[in-house]
């Protein structure tokens, strides 16, 4: 697989992670001492992308201003998309059709991931117009095992086997731009057309790390998985 840039949707508010987000955008959040955006670089640049192009919204200047300040230190070129109102991930990526227009495919993903799975397994063919990650479903809750009336086991927070999520990666073809709303979410408006259409498919990863950090406790236990893992977040190849 050839990927030349990395698209990352860097523009939600990041609600959920008040107080930490009133100073700096969700992708500049501190994971193990690193920010997520950081992480996700590292990560990339393992497949030979260095070219990554950022929507941004809230809080743009802090986030600009990072990446320009590191883009020698992480040896990256860095383009920016300023969202002057939302537009929704949809509209967000619409706007930069004409910088990703002369590429015949481009990675996106959503910038509040840490994960280490294989991109180049995200294949494409001229039939489909994009490529969906999917990683295994994970309990919120541990599970209670019973027979009859007695309660013989628990297991705590267990993988929901034949259930998968949206891992937030994405392989998508130049093409995707025929079906992005001016403004609104790929997630509501796009994907379940390119389903309907058979135009979809999607990859399943079973033995990856993948989270999204929408609360304070995902940064608390990432960050606790990322600093017990010897080598980092290497890629699982």
């Amino acid at each position: 697989m050839y990927v030349m840039h990395a698209v990352i949707l860097a523009g939600g508010y990041g609600k959920r992670l008040r107080p930490l987000t009133d100073d700096r955008p969700k992708p500049l959040i501190e994971v193990a001492g690193r920010p997520i955006i950081e992480w996700q670089i590292s990560w990339l640049k393992q497949f030979g992308i260095t070219s990554f192009v950022i929507l941004t919204g809230y809080k743009w200047e802090v986030l600009i201003k990072w990446l320009s300040e590191n883009e020698k230190r992480l040896g990256i070129s860095t383009y920016f998309s300023i969202e002057e109102e939302p537009l929704g991930t949809g509209g967000a990526l619409r706007k930069v059709e004409r910088l990703l227009s002369t590429e015949n495919t481009f990675i996106v993903l959503n910038g509040d991931i840490i994960t280490n799975l294989d991109i180049s397994k995200l294949k494409i063919s001229n039939e489909n117009v994009m490529t969906m990650s999917l990683v295994p479903l994970k309990s919120p809750y541990g599970i209670v095992e019973t027979k009859d009336d007695k309660i013989i086991d628990f297991k705590e927070k267990p993988i929901l086997e034949n259930y998968w999520i949206n891992a937030g990666v994405y392989l998508m073809r130049k093409e995707i731009f025929k079906y992005l709303p001016e403004k609104g979410d790929m997630e509501k408006l796009t994907f379940p057309k390119l389903a309907k259409e058979s135009l979809l498919i999607g990859i399943k990863y079973y033995d990856v790390y993948w989270r999204s950090i929408d609360t304070i406790k995902d940064i608390e236990e990432v960050s606790e998985d990322l600093i017990k893992m010897k080598n980092g977040l290497s890629s699982e190849r």
